[in-house]
Formats: C-alpha cells, sequence, structure tokens
C-alpha cells in the first residue's frame, strides 16, 4: 500500500479555510479583525463597536453604532425558563457546564433557532451576545444565593456585564477594563472553539447548536482555563508566602507546565498580553497591587530562563482577580467575548457553507487485515 508523509499532529500549519474575519502573524506578533490592528482597537474602540466590525465587515457610522447598541440593550433577557434551570443544576455544576447547558437551551425559546439565512444569523448574533453575558453573571448570583439582577439600557456591555455580576454600576476603570479585555479576546482566528463552531455550522446546524459546540471545546483545559491555572498558582505562591520565582522553579524541576506562557502561533510576544499586562499593572495600583508584582518576577524569570514569552493568559488571570471576579468565572468571561468572533465565523461558514470533511491519514494494520474466525483467534 502506498504511504504519504504523516499529517500534522493535531493539523498545525494546516489551512483548512478561507476567511475574512481575523488576520494574525504570528512571526511579526500581529492581530488584527477584519485588517484592523488589536493595538489600535484596544485604545480606540469599544466592544460593541468591535462586534458591529467581526459581523459586519466593516467599522459603524455613528448611527449604525447607535442601532447595535440599542439591539444588544433589548436581547438583554433571559426567558424565565432559563433561569429556572440554572437554580436547578447540582451544587456541584460548574459555571462552564451551565454555559454549555443554558446556551443549548435557550433554543427552546428562540423563535428563530432553526434559521440558517445571513439576516437570522446576525439577529442571533446580537441575541447570543447579550444572553451570554446575563447567562455567566445571573449564575454566579443564583449558586451564591443572591437576587438577580435587573440590566440597565443606558451601560454599555461591559458595563452591565458587571452590574449583574456584583449588584453595582462598575467604576469607569473596572468597566473600561472589562471593555478591553472583551476587544481582546473576541476572535483569534480557527482556533480550537472557533473550528469547532464552523464544523458543526457546516452541517447546516443552527447557531445555538454551533456555539454550543465552542463552549464545550472551550471548556476543555488546553483551550479556555489557562489563566484559571495561573492565577491557581498565585493563590497557592500567596498562601505559602513562598517566593514567586523560587516557587517557579520548585515547579520546574518537577517538571510541572507554567501556564500563560508560550503560543501556538505566535513566535514573539501575543499581542494581547501587551495590553493586559498593562491593565494588570493599573488595576493593581488602584486596589491590590501584590498580583501583579508577583506575576511580573515570574514573567522575567521565565522570560530570561526559558526565553519564552507571556501570552493572553498569563496577565488576563492577575487582570480578572483584581477587578473582584472568581477563578472559574475566567473562562466564561471568555465567552462572554469570544460569542462575538464565533458568530461571525458562522455567519461566514454559512453565507458560503461546504460541509468540513477532513480525511484522515491511516497508520492501522496493513490492507487486507484477515478476519479470524473466534475459535481459532
Amino acid at each position: 500500500m502506498a504511504t504519504t508523509a504523516a499529517a500534522p499532529k493535531g493539523l498545525e500549519g494546516v489551512v483548512a479555510a478561507n476567511s475574512g474575519v481575523c488576520y494574525i502573524d504570528g512571526e511579526a506578533g500581529v492581530l488584527a479583525y477584519r485588517g484592523i490592528d488589536i493595538h489600535e482597537l484596544a485604545e480606540k474602540s469599544t466592544f460593541e463597536e468591535t462586534c458591529y466590525l467581526l459581523w459586519f465587515g466593516k467599522l459603524p457610522t455613528r448611527a449604525e453604532l447607535a442601532d447595535l447598541t440599542a439591539k444588544l440593550a433589548a436581547e438583554r433577557k433571559l426567558d424565565p425558563a432559563i433561569l429556572d434551570l440554572m437554580g436547578r443544576v447540582p451544587k456541584t455544576a460548574t459555571p462552564m457546564e451551565v454555559l454549555r447547558t443554558a446556551v443549548s437551551a435557550l433554543s427552546f425559546y428562540d423563535s428563530e433557532a432553526e434559521k440558517i439565512d445571513h439576516d437570522a444569523n446576525v439577529r442571533k448574533a446580537i441575541r447570543l451576545t447579550s444572553q451570554i453575558a446575563m447567562i455567566v453573571a445571573c449564575y454566579d448570583r443564583i449558586r451564591k444565593g443572591k437576587k438577580v439582577v435587573a440590566p440597565d439600557a443606558s451601560l454599555s456591555h461591559a458595563a452591565n456585564f458587571l452590574l449583574q455580576l456584583n449588584g453595582e454600576k462598575p467604576s469607569a476603570a473596572a468597566e473600561k477594563a472589562l471593555d478591553v479585555a472583551l476587544i481582546l479576546h473576541a476572535d483569534h482566528e480557527l482556533n480550537a472553539s472557533t473550528f469547532a463552531a464552523r464544523v458543526t455550522a457546516a452541517t447546516l446546524a443552527d447557531m445555538h447548536s454551533a456555539v454550543t459546540s465552542a463552549i464545550g471545546a472551550l471548556k476543555g483545559p488546553l483551550h479556555g482555563g489557562a489563566n484559571e491555572a495561573v492565577m491557581r498558582m498565585l493563590f497557592e505562591i500567596d498562601k505559602n508566602g513562598e517566593d514567586p520565582v523560587e516557587h517557579v522553579k520548585k515547579m520546574l524541576a518537577d517538571h510541572k507546565k507554567i501556564s500563560g506562557f508560550g503560543h501556538r502561533v505566535y513566535h514573539t510576544e501575543d499581542p494581547r498580553a501587551t495590553h493586559l499586562r498593562q491593565m494588570s499593572r493599573d488595576l493593581g495600583r488602584s486596589a491590590n497591587p501584590k498580583w501583579y508584582e508577583m506575576s511580573e518576577k515570574i514573567e522575567q524569570y521565565i522570560k530570561a530562563e526559558k526565553h519564552l514569552n507571556a501570552n493572553v493568559d498569563f496577565y488576563s488571570a492577575s487582570t480578572y482577580t483584581t477587578m473582584g471576579l472568581d477563578v472559574d468565572l475566567f473562562t466564561p468571561v471568555f465567552a462572554v467575548s469570544r460569542i462575538s468572533g464565533w458568530a461571525a465565523h458562522v455567519i461566514e461558514q454559512l453565507d458560503d457553507n461546504r460541509l468540513i470533511r477532513p480525511r484522515a491519514e491511516y497508520i492501522g494494520p496493513p490492507y487486507p487485515n484477515k478476519y479470524v474466525a473466534i475459535e481459532k483467534r
């Protein structure tokens, strides 16, 4: 039987789709949405404007942005059955498990759930962006025995999330920090969750199914969860009163992974890490600086000794903790942002669809491998 070169593990380096959503240059450390550099968006844009850019392919006019903002506000609601569902899950349920299940259940109460035309998908993108943020915030309050907080149509998406999570209007600094974090996490080309969403959409499944697939992929610790591991490490260092660098040295000596460093795509600094480092430092100055200071020492050591750069997860850990988020909310908050990119890719996939059906390089027993009767085995 003829043999060919083995397929790259994990499809590394394989181009699997044409897309106009996200541009990455790993060698130069460039990330851009619709060609606009992430640094420009982080400095000048808002999450709502970034959503428009991802879904419509261009920056909005003032009127178009106002219209989208109004539509996001109008969709910031959940059917009572979803809230009831979240109140009935086992106490052991994690926020990611609840998010995955609740998003799937949302389709029961969406009159356009089965529609997959372009306009319906855009409307569902808006709906799901508002609803996913509400699910994460409302479940956190429900599991803590607190009353669900109604949204405020006058507030931004980031401010509404913090309002519904904490029960009070956030400071301007906290709102801005979360808004930038949402922009930074909005899309990242064909990462695992986005590829899962496109594969599901390519079967002509509905957007709720595609997004549920994406959340399932994000739940895995090799995709989402790295920033949780970073923060748990920092908590352990703080609890034991250790020197951060000495703790990391011990981990390396024990052949343990230090989460938050290196990246499959970037060979220089992850451009998102540049902003999150600054956010962690700025938030720390106004609240508790120790998480940033510990992180900085670890980053400097790993960069000097292992020549690895911090990625998006490393400083998002201290940033989110300083903002008051529980560790098990880190990955759900990623979904609060990434729904914008998932939806953009689902829209793009279904606008020019072809079933995604790759092949596998067979490495099993050679053909023909004869069947042997059971009495002769």
